[in-house]
C-alpha cells in the first residue's frame, strides 16, 4: 500500500513539474507573440508612410512625361 502512495506521489510531482514547464512555455510564447504584434504594426504603420509618400511623389510627375 505504502509503494503505492509513493508511486502516486511520482505521478503527482511529474504533473506539477509539467504544469510548471508548459507555463513558462506559455509565458515566453506570449511575450513572442506580443513582440511579433508590435512588430506587425510597426511595418504596417511605415508601409502606409512610405505608400503616402510615394502616392504624393506620384501626384507631382506630371503625366504626359
Amino acid at each position: 500500500m505504502n509503494s503505492e502512495f509513493e508511486a502516486l506521489e511520482a505521478k503527482i510531482e511529474q504533473v506539477v513539474a509539467l504544469v510548471h514547464q508548459l507555463r513558462a512555455e506559455n509565458e515566453v510564447l506570449k511575450n513572442q507573440m506580443a513582440a511579433a504584434e508590435a512588430e506587425r504594426l510597426h511595418l504596417r504603420s511605415t508601409m502606409t508612410a512610405a505608400r503616402e509618400r510615394l502616392e504624393g511623389l506620384m501626384d507631382k510627375i506630371p503625366e504626359d512625361a
